[in-house]
């Protein structure tokens, strides 16, 4: 349940609430924290929601540690090895662009049918295209199959929106904190099936004799994958319950508490009987984007651009040759090395985020975070660096572990804009929507992210521009012109 109150006085409890002023103003104080005493998380059922964060993160993640391989292996490149990242970044790119085009339409149908089946629909869609990718011979089929991943997961929104309405304002950061160590399990989780059941028939030669690991050898991990994610469909299909409410009902699912002044607390506001079924109507889009909203979506979709900009620049900095500026990993180095950083970001974010919100508040939190994308990117140029002069030596293993630290630090961001987000929202059937726009505009930009990343990587290499480096300076001056965007945050979320 998600408590917020809007703007009303105690004299006038039937006067109608303005459009301009029908945000959620939280309980809270400077730092964007219920002084109050916190509502009990409902942990069961964050924990069963959640496990649909662990399908999204090993349906992105799997795929990292041997796409380069892949591409390398149906010759797409037709042996250029300077040319994989081209590749490698379209399927991404096309992967988010397909995503694009339907998470909003995912987002406002469960606003209308509900949250549940909209995420058992997605997770059913994301198990059929991943066995789809292992069974790809071509680099058409390739494509398609992660185009199918695109167009029929819509999950990502509809799981913030719901994640918001189990929460509320005492006890929104200790829920939130939990969304990060879902998608660090998912990251631990997804590379290590992606790195270590690739090509098993080298890896593992005495258990994979047939002739068919040989002709799809990354159907392992893609079938391992896509069976995890039904067994999740299980356990949601089983234990998760509905939060919104049927038709214009208030939402019983969010336990509405009768107050002694004859009004009923529920899931988004202090309501009058006689407005239940107003204040619970859908928003349409265009009063949905005032300035706040729009603001908050921007900053979500900076934070995405230059997130999926580190998650495919790393594997192919990783995989690609000393000589080209990489570091010559293998796919289960990888792999192996992506799972560490996902379970240590996922330990540190449960039991870090919410102390660090209360001491510092949202606004500086983030603001902090978004910093850290500067370092984080520099390191990986001079990790390149430092691997041409002297090898894979400790100084390279120094540099990434520390860069390890700043990703986690780094990550803190996106619960920060999601909780400003969901404070935003006006009411608990307009919160799909929202959380819709956001991941809407976060897959655009990851549909430019990956594939001009990885040609200016490219590019870089192959035109020695600013001696092979010029990639990282580019993003490195990006994220210092994007710095005023988070400035012009609101210290508290009860101003949002």
């Amino acid at each position: 349940m998600f408590l917020t109150q809007f703007d009303r006085t105690t004299s006038n409890t039937d006067a109608p609430i303005d459009d301009d002023d029908d945000q959620a103003l939280l309980l809270s104080n400077d730092n964007g924290i219920d002084t109050k005493r916190p509502t009990p998380l409902p942990k069961l059922q964050m924990i069963v929601l959640l496990s649909s964060g662990l399908v999204e993160a090993v349906s992105m993640q799997y795929l990292y540690p041997f796409i380069n391989q892949l591409i390398r292996d149906l010759d797409v490149s037709g042996g250029d090895e300077t040319k994989v990242g081209y590749y490698a970044g379209m399927i991404e790119s096309l992967f988010f662009a397909t995503q694009a085009m339907t998470i909003l339409q995912w987002s406002r149908a469960s606003d209308r049918v509900g949250r549940k089946p909209v995420l058992l629909l997605g997770i059913v869609g994301v198990s059929l295209s991943m066995l789809c990718l292992g069974l790809s011979r071509t680099f058409t089929t390739l494509v398609l199959s992660r185009c199918i991943t695109g167009v029929l997961n819509g999950n990502a929104g509809v799981m913030k929106g719901m994640l918001g309405e189990l929460t509320d304002s005492t006890n929104r950061a200790q829920g939130f904190a939990w969304f990060p160590l879902a998608w660090s399990l998912g990251t631990t989780l997804g590379p290590a099936i992606g790195g270590t059941l690739s090509r098993p028939q080298d890896n593992f030669p005495h258990l994979f004799t047939s002739p068919f690991w040989d002709e799809f050898p990354y159907f392992l991990p893609c079938s391992v994958a896509a069976g995890f994610s039904m067994l999740i469909f299980v356990v949601i299909l089983l234990l998760l319950k509905e939060t919104l409410p049927r038709g214009t009902r208030p939402a019983k699912a969010t336990s509405p508490v009768e107050r002694e002044n004859g009004h009923l607390e529920v899931g988004y506001g202090t309501i009058d009987r006689q407005q239940g079924s107003s204040m619970h109507a859908p928003v349409p889009l265009r009063q949905l984007l005032n300035a706040s909203r729009v603001l908050y979506i921007a900053i979500y979709g900076v934070l995405a651009t230059f997130d999926i900009v580190l998650w495919v620049l790393q594997p192919l900095v990783y995989s690609t040759p000393i000589e080209y500026g990489g570091l010559g990993f293998t796919p289960m180095t990888i792999g192996l090395g992506m799972s560490v950083f996902g379970a240590a970001n996922g330990l540190i974010q449960a039991f870090c985020f919410a102390p660090l919100v209360k001491r510092l508040g949202l606004k500086t939190l983030l603001r902090m975070c978004h910093a850290c994308f500067i370092p984080i990117f520099a390191v990986i140029a001079i990790v390149s660096w430092v691997a041409k002069l002297w090898g894979i030596s400790w100084v390279v293993w120094a540099l990434l572990s520390f860069q390890l630290i700043l990703i986690v630090i780094m990550d803190m961001s996106f619960v920060c804009v999601l909780m400003y987000i969901t404070a935003a929202a006006p009411n608990q059937r307009s919160l799909g929507a929202l959380n819709g726009l956001a991941q809407t505009t976060a897959c655009i930009v990851r549909v430019i992210g990956p594939a001009s990343s990885t040609s200016l990587f490219a590019y870089s290499i192959q035109h020695n521009f600013m001696g092979g480096y010029g990639v990282y300076v580019v993003i490195i001056l990006t994220v210092i012109a994007t710095t005023p965007l988070c400035a012009m945050l609101p210290d508290d979320v009860a101003n949002t």
